[in-house]
């Protein structure tokens, strides 16, 4: 359409406005009205979730936030906190490019659905992780490097008790089971999904021993598509309870506690030996405890002296028969 004016055209709107015909300002404010009708729309960034739908993403990965903080803090018995700092829609290649290197990305199917979504750890925060599991202090290391074949499986371990807090989150909204497929550490192979999908991106900040990072989540729309009705305010307080609450928050806080786990270790006895005695200890030898095969022993739950037990079999395993409490 050609919107360039002819001579005559423009003679006519000049001798318009000057017999006043025409108002200026009252055509400005038209053409401030018309522009207000529509939105700008970009085809290669379209906005596919609503925010009634982030926020409900929000609500569910902040539960999940504050459950991995409360796990990794019992099992790495070091205070690990994680936080929700923001839930926003981008594209997938938005998302890859800001992926650093090396980082570790967990690929994981949300079953029943067969397509991927993506758990990011940043090394600022696996590193450290690494280091206490190993028996460090948790320091971060002086120069990022690749992980090792041995890193990296204990790495997968680790994710999958973290997924099984990410199937928690999510209960209340849909019944997930997130399976691992693979972990990497280069984000070139995680090409999984065309450059413009648009993503959930979840990101949460890391605090452990004053070294902060960053996990991000990234949940392409194609993953949540069948249930995307489901992500709004009023499925998600419908499918809340309001009566008995109190008794969910406590099944749901003994389940947790169920998970943590606990060491226990019996002692068979104690002996009093010389320094000299034990240097020239050999195979074969015996050392005499001052119990007997029918004392009860002392089973100890992680540092507390807890039952009287005694020693047996179960199977072809050795085991104890606990008979009462100290």
């Amino acid at each position: 359409m050609d919107d360039v004016l002819s001579q005559s055209e423009i003679d006519s709107l000049l001798n318009a406005l000057s017999s006043g015909e025409l108002d200026a300002d009252k055509m400005e404010e038209q053409k401030t009205a018309a522009e207000g009708e529509y939105n700008r729309y970009d085809f290669k960034r379209p906005n596919k979730y609503s925010k009634d739908q982030l926020r409900t993403l929000f609500l569910i990965h902040d539960n999940f936030a504050r459950m991995v903080s409360n796990f990794l803090s019992a099992y790495m018995r070091s205070n690990v906190q994680l936080k929700l700092e923001n839930v926003e829609q981008t594209t997938y290649e938005d998302f890859i490019v800001s992926i650093p290197s090396p980082t570790l990305i967990t690929m994981f199917k949300m079953k029943p659905k067969d397509e991927f979504a993506l758990m990011v750890y940043n090394s600022g925060f696996f590193f450290p992780i690494i280091d206490l599991l190993f028996g460090g202090s948790g320091e971060m290391v002086s120069m990022t490097r690749e992980l090792t074949d041995i890193e990296l499986k204990i790495m997968r371990n680790l994710n999958e008790r973290v997924l099984e807090y990410f199937a928690y989150a999510w209960e209340d909204v849909y019944d997930v089971s997130p399976e691992i497929d693979s972990l990497e550490t280069n984000p070139v192979f995680s090409q999984l999904y065309s450059p413009t999908e648009t993503v959930a991106l979840v990101t949460l900040s890391t605090t452990m021993h004053s070294e902060e990072s960053f996990v991000s989540i990234c949940i392409p729309y194609i993953v949540l598509e069948s249930i995307i009705t489901r992500l709004s305010a009023q499925h998600w307080f419908a499918s809340t309870p309001s009566e008995g609450a109190g008794d969910d928050m406590a099944k749901i806080a003994t389940k947790q506690m169920q998970m943590v786990p606990v060491e226990l270790m019996v002692t068979l006895g104690e002996a009093s030996i010389t320094v000299e005695q034990f240097l020239n200890l050999n195979k074969g030898d015996v050392v005499t405890l001052n119990n007997t095969y029918k004392d009860e022993l002392d089973l100890w739950v992680g540092q507390k002296k807890k039952f009287k037990v005694q020693p047996g079999t179960i199977g072809q395993k050795k085991g104890v028969l606990i008979n009462r409490t100290q």
